[in-house]
């Protein structure tokens, strides 16, 4: 795999290569910001039980809780690819992990409810440009099938940090406590940012006839919201996406405590199943997707036939109720890994002055979608219980509410595009 130096044009000849084992480096280094991303993002699900007992906090505060953090990380995407497309992915990520410290360390020292939301809120804005600064970089320096891969791969290392977030925290928190746990991961930011300072190449000034100043950030992001690709993928990422992270990152957790009667810790052990499946999914993925780009696969083809059975496991769910419990959730969170393709395909299918801003763009509806779907599924579950309706049936409720969601987003993708997604390579749009 050959690559341009990140921050320079790979749509253009350029004699200048990053070596591969230097490429490796830069990966590693943005992965490991991503690794934290994704351990902050899942760690309420496992802390759930201990916020409930602690605080008192229903399931609607839960809810608001844990989307806090989605709803910060969506308020900064559009910022965000103006920032990434002007001053590089380097600076602009350095700059937003600076809040993730000031976040975490707010959330450790917090007293009160609001305190506590408005500070994960800050970890959501300040970890915001872990996955879109080094998507952004992939797509100045890699080809089509290399993005994808990068892609999938950077996704796995997000699931390594569910993961983390799961029995590990549980194994951390009657040492550190919670508040200790954030002090922690404060520290683990601060030297992830010190990685990515010594081990990622500079953001260039781009010269010559590399120079191609971007859109004024207007134009730019009416360019973006009306291109038929980003508004063939938009409601799959918000409802079907948007929903799959929302459970995987909150109510499994629940799901498993309060509709199959485990233990927190039983519960913990099931999240772990859960996303380690879904870092085996990520892993074949970027293994595959290569191999299917040479074979002449479209990620549009890949998404059309995987959707359907996140569909369908999330119907299996609804209907075993008590008795779905984390490997049934593993194989409705590994079915809907496909749509992920959606992401680096929006990106392909615009030049690289617009890369920041698209996949930005793309990212502000997945992660509105989250936060959307994670306080609604709270939201519908409280509005069942006061309907007098026992509190399994609540659940399987609010999941059925998901499951027309995610169906009509996948409607949506198929008549949307219909005869727009022949002919064209894995990964194109």
């Amino acid at each position: 795999m050959s690559v341009a130096p990140v921050g320079f044009d790979a749509d253009r000849p350029d004699p200048r290569r990053l070596p591969v084992r230097e490429a490796v480096v830069v990966f590693l280094a943005f992965a490991l910001a991503y690794f934290l991303s994704g351990l902050l993002r899942g760690v309420t699900a496992t802390l759930a039980p201990v916020f409930s007992a602690e605080l008192g906090l229903g399931a609607s505060q839960l809810g608001l809780l844990a989307g806090a953090y989605f709803l910060g990380f969506a308020l900064m995407q559009l910022p965000l690819g103006s920032a990434l497309d002007r001053f590089g992915p380097r600076r602009v990520l350095l700059w937003f992990l600076g809040a993730a410290v000031v976040g975490c360390a707010a959330f450790a020292a917090a007293d009160r409810f609001t305190t506590l939301v408005l500070a994960r809120g800050l970890i959501g804005v300040g970890v915001s440009a872990c996955l879109m600064a080094p998507m952004t970089a992939f797509r100045r320096a890699f080809g089509p099938a290399a993005q994808l891969r990068a892609n999938s791969w950077m996704l796995m290392v997000g699931s390594l940090g569910l993961v983390a977030s799961t029995v590990p925290v549980q194994w951390l928190q009657p040492w550190l406590g919670w508040r200790g746990l954030f002090w922690v991961v404060a520290g683990a930011i601060v030297l992830a940012m010190l990685t990515i300072r010594v081990h990622v190449p500079a953001d260039p000034v781009r010269q010559g006839p590399l120079d191609v100043p971007p859109p004024a950030a207007g134009e730019g992001l009416a360019t973006v919201w009306r291109n038929p690709t980003f508004l063939r993928f938009a409601p799959l990422g918000f409802f079907y996406y948007g929903g799959m992270i929302a459970v995987q990152t909150l109510w499994a957790g629940p799901w498993l405590v309060q509709v199959c009667g485990w233990s927190p810790g039983q519960a913990a052990q099931g999240l772990l199943v859960i996303n380690l499946s879904m870092l085996l999914a990520f892993f074949s993925w970027g293994v595959a997707v290569p191999r299917l780009h040479r074979r002449g696969f479209t990620a549009l083809a890949l998404v059309k036939a995987g959707a359907p059975l996140g569909c369908l496991a999330l119907l299996v769910c609804v209907a075993l109720g008590a008795r779905a419990t984390a490997a049934v959730w593993a194989v409705f969170c590994v079915a809907c890994t496909s749509v992920s393709l959606a992401q680096p395909a929006v990106g392909q299918a615009f030049p690289v002055a617009l890369a920041g801003r698209a996949l930005t763009a793309y990212n502000l509806v997945i992660f509105a979608g989250i936060f959307t779907m994670q306080s609604g599924i709270g939201l519908a579950i409280d509005l069942f219980l006061r309907l007098d309706w026992p509190l399994p049936s609540a659940y399987r409720g609010a999941m059925a509410l998901l499951l027309v969601c995610a169906g009509l987003s996948y409607l949506w993708f198929l008549w949307h595009g219909r005869g727009a997604d022949r002919g064209r390579p894995a990964g194109s749009t």
